[in-house]
């Protein structure tokens, strides 16, 4: 049986030599209020059932509201969306200030631009250390064109095709 635990330090930087898409979910809680956060660990589950998973601090303002949800909705971010990321990964101010929110037909607060989103209904809770994962089961999504966010070693990044040659 393991019993030894790394440091959070080297834990976390040998986790940014992994590549990952970026995405912003949201959600509505019971008063009607919007809230998301900016997650880089989101992943497929099943196809049948569609699910998905993502994961949410702990210590996060908006944990209230995603642990009592009945759905969210996962927008995987594409290129020159780096703002958007930034300011959903903040805390205090309001997230959804200056952004062209619609609202989905389950009322699901949808973020314009986003390479594609995965609406959702709540699914699952488990928790993880500390984090909560959010399992959900895909009832809509939309996917447009584009390339998508990347983040890699605390940064955002752009994809390059293998064998391009940069001018």
């Amino acid at each position: 049986m393991l019993t030894e635990t790394i440091s959070p330090d080297l834990f976390r930087a040998a986790l940014s030599r992994w590549a990952s898409g970026v995405t912003v979910v949201t959600t509505t809680d019971a008063d009607g209020r919007n809230h998301g956060f900016t997650a880089s660990a989101f992943s497929s589950v099943s196809l049948d059932p569609a699910l998905v998973l993502v994961c949410l601090d702990n210590r996060a303002n908006c944990f209230e509201a995603f642990d009592k949800s009945e759905g969210f909705v996962i927008h995987l971010l594409a290129q020159g969306q780096e703002g958007l990321a930034g300011k959903f990964a903040s805390k205090g101010a309001d997230k959804f200030a200056g952004t062209d929110v619609r609202l989905s037909e389950r009322g699901l607060p949808l973020l314009p631009g986003a390479l594609a989103r995965l609406e959702c209904r709540t699914e699952r809770r488990i928790p993880g250390g500390d984090h909560l994962i959010l399992i959900g089961e895909v009832h809509h999504a939309d996917a447009g064109d584009g390339e998508p966010l990347v983040y890699y070693q605390r940064g955002f990044h752009e994809l390059i095709p293998a064998g391009a040659t940069l001018g």
